[in-house]
C-alpha cells in the first residue's frame, strides 16, 4: 500500500545547481543505446490475439419493440471501435438526456452506453463522456454512471445501483441485473444546475436508480460530446460478447430503427489482431519522435502494471550506472511526452536496483518496488495524472507523495521539460527529492534513517510497479543523468 507523505514546500530553485552531481551522461537516442530489457518486448515476444467486432444496424427485436435495432458483438479492447448517433456539441454547460431499451444474451461484455467525443478515445476513462457502463458477467450484468472530463478528471456512482451491504466489511457490494435477453428500460441524464450548479448525472435501469454528483472543480474542466450511442471499453483486450438496444431517444430525438439510421461508425465491423493485451509490455527504443528531442528517436512504449508475485509480468528497461547511493547526489532531466493513459495505471521512471526492484515477492501491501528513487505518473482517476516523487529504500516500506500540488500531465502528446534530483543534504541531513515538469517543482523528504538503509542503485530507466493495472504510453528523449557518483 503506497503511504501519502506530506510534501514539501515549492523551493523558488533547485538547490543542487552547485552540488557535484557525479559523472553524468546524456542519451539522445538517435540510435538504439542497447539499454538492458527484462521482459520490456513482452507484447512483441507473444502472439497477438484476436479481435472481433460486429455491431451496428440489426434486421432483429432482441432488445423489444419492433423489427430493427442497435448492437451485436463488442470487445473490449486497446483499440476504440463505436456505433454512435452524430448530434450537436454539448458541453458539461448543457442538460443531457437519452432513454431507450436494453437486452443481452447470458455472456460477457463491456462496453460504455451514452454520450462522448469521436475525437477523443484513445483510452479508459475516456475524456468526454458521460456514461452507463454495462459489464455482462454470464447470467448477469453490473451497470455503472462514469463521466471523465476533458483533461481526464473522472467521477462515478455516488449512489450506485443496486447494491447490498457485506456485514463483515460494511461495503456496498452491487447485486447485478438479470441478463438471459429480458429486456430493461434505461435512462439517463445530465443536469448541469444540479448540486447548487456543480452538476449531477441520474440513470435508471428499470426502477434502479444510480447518482453521479460531479465532483468540485471538475465541470470547470469542460468537456464536449458530439456522439452517443455504444462505445468498447478502450484498455486491453477481455473478452466480448453481445448487447442489443432500441427505442432509443437523444436530446429529444427519437430513433425507432424501422430502417438503418445511418449513424457514424469506427471500426465496428472489423476482425483484427492485437498485441495490446495486459500486462504485455513493449518497452525500449523507439523511431518515434513524441517527446520533441532534437532529433527522431527516443525510449518509452506501453508500459503496464507488474505484479511482483509472478515475474513474468514485471519489465525493466535501463541503462547500467554505478551503483549509486543515498550518502550522495544524484540527479536526471530530459524531455518526455505522455499519449496514452488508462485508468488504474502506473509509470515509474527513475534509479532503481536491477535485483531488488524485480525481485518476486508474495505480498502485495507495496506497489513501489524496493530500492527506487524516480517519479511516478499515476492517478487517482478523480485528478486525472500526476507527475510526482516516489522512493523506497533497501528493506523498507514504499513513500510516495501524491498531493494536489504536485505537477500533473495529461495523455495528450504535449512535450514537457522535466527534472529529478536528489539531495543528501536536504531537510536537514535526512535527504530530499525534487521533482519538476515544465518548470513547477515539489520535493518530497526521505524519512529519518532512510539514508543509512544501504540502499543501492545500479540501473536508470523503467520499472514496473509491483501491484498489477492497467497501461501507459509514455516517452522519453535528450535524458542527461548521473552514471557515477
Amino acid at each position: 500500500m503506497i503511504a501519502p507523505i506530506a510534501i514539501a514546500a515549492l523551493a523558488p530553485a533547485f538547490p543542487l545547481e552547485a552540488a557535484d552531481p557525479g559523472r553524468t551522461k546524456t542519451e539522445t537516442f538517435d540510435a538504439d543505446p542497447g539499454w538492458e530489457g527484462v521482459n520490456s518486448r513482452s507484447a512483441r515476444e507473444q502472439e497477438s490475439i484476436p479481435i472481433r467486432q460486429d455491431f451496428g444496424y440489426r434486421r432483429s427485436s432482441r432488445a423489444g419493440g419492433k423489427l430493427g435495432e442497435i448492437g451485436g458483438f463488442i470487445t473490449p479492447a486497446g483499440e476504440a471501435a463505436y456505433y454512435a448517433k452524430v448530434i450537436e456539441p454539448k458541453s458539461l454547460q448543457d442538460p443531457l438526456a437519452a432513454s431507450g431499451t436494453f437486452s443481452c444474451p447470458d455472456g460477457a461484455y463491456h462496453l460504455l452506453l451514452g454520450f462522448f467525443n469521436a475525437g477523443s478515445v484513445n483510452e479508459w476513462r475516456t475524456p468526454n463522456t458521460i456514461a452507463i457502463r454495462l459489464n455482462g458477467r454470464g447470467d448477469h450484468f453490473f451497470a455503472y454512471v462514469e463521466y471523465c472530463t476533458s483533461r481526464w478528471r473522472a467521477g462515478g456512482d455516488t449512489t450506485p445501483f443496486p447494491s447490498r451491504e457485506d456485514p463483515a466489511t460494511g461495503r456496498l457490494n452491487l447485486i447485478g441485473f438479470p441478463s438471459g435477453g429480458k429486456v430493461h428500460r434505461w435512462t439517463l441524464t445530465y443536469d448541469p444546475r444540479g448540486e447548487g450548479g456543480k452538476g449531477i448525472v441520474i440513470a435508471t435501469i428499470g426502477d434502479a436508480k444510480a447518482i453521479c454528483k460531479i465532483d468540485e472543480g471538475h465541470k470547470g474542466d469542460g468537456a464536449v460530446f458530439n456522439r452517443f450511442g455504444i462505445l468498447n471499453v478502450v484498455k486491453s483486450f477481455d473478452t466480448g460478447g453481445e448487447a442489443y438496444f432500441d427505442e432509443i431517444a437523444v436530446n429529444g430525438e427519437t430513433e425507432t430503427f424501422d430502417a438503418d439510421p445511418g449513424w457514424d461508425g469506427k471500426d465496428n465491423c472489423r476482425t483484427y489482431r492485437s498485441h495490446l493485451v495486459r500486462p504485455r509490455c513493449d518497452i525500449g527504443f523507439s523511431s518515434t519522435g513524441f517527446a520533441g528531442g532534437k532529433a527522431r528517436g527516443e525510449m518509452g512504449g506501453r508500459i503496464f502494471r507488474g505484479d511482483c508475485r509472478y515475474p513474468a509480468s514485471m519489465a525493466s528497461y535501463g541503462d547500467a550506472v554505478g551503483p549509486l547511493t543515498l550518502e550522495r547526489p544524484f540527479r536526471a532531466s530530459g524531455k518526455v511526452a505522455m499519449t496514452r493513459g488508462v485508468s488504474d495505471s502506473t509509470t515509474l521512471f527513475g534509479f532503481f536496483n536491477s535485483k531488488e526492484s524485480m525481485r518476486r515477492n508474495d505480498s502485495q501491501k507495496d506497489a513501489i518496488p524496493e530500492s527506487v528513487v524516480g517519479i511516478h505518473i499515476e492517478g487517482p482517476s478523480s485528478e486525472g495524472f500526476y507527475f510526482y516523487p516516489v522512493y523506497r529504500v533497501h528493506g523498507g516500506e514504499s513513500r510516495s507523495s501524491r498531493v494536489r500540488e504536485c505537477p500533473r500531465i495529461h495523455p495528450d502528446a504535449a512535450r514537457h521539460d522535466w527534472r529529478l534530483e536528489y539531495d543528501p543534504e536536504g531537510a536537514g541531513g535526512k535527504g530530499r527529492i525534487i521533482v519538476s515538469l515544465d518548470g513547477k517543482r515539489a520535493s518530497f523528504d526521505l524519512e529519518e534513517g532512510a539514508k543509512t538503509r544501504g540502499t543501492r542503485f545500479d540501473r536508470f530507466g523503467i520499472v514496473t510497479s509491483w501491484i498489477d493495472g492497467n497501461s501507459q504510453d509514455v516517452y522519453w528523449d535528450d535524458i542527461t543523468y548521473t552514471a557515477e557518483q
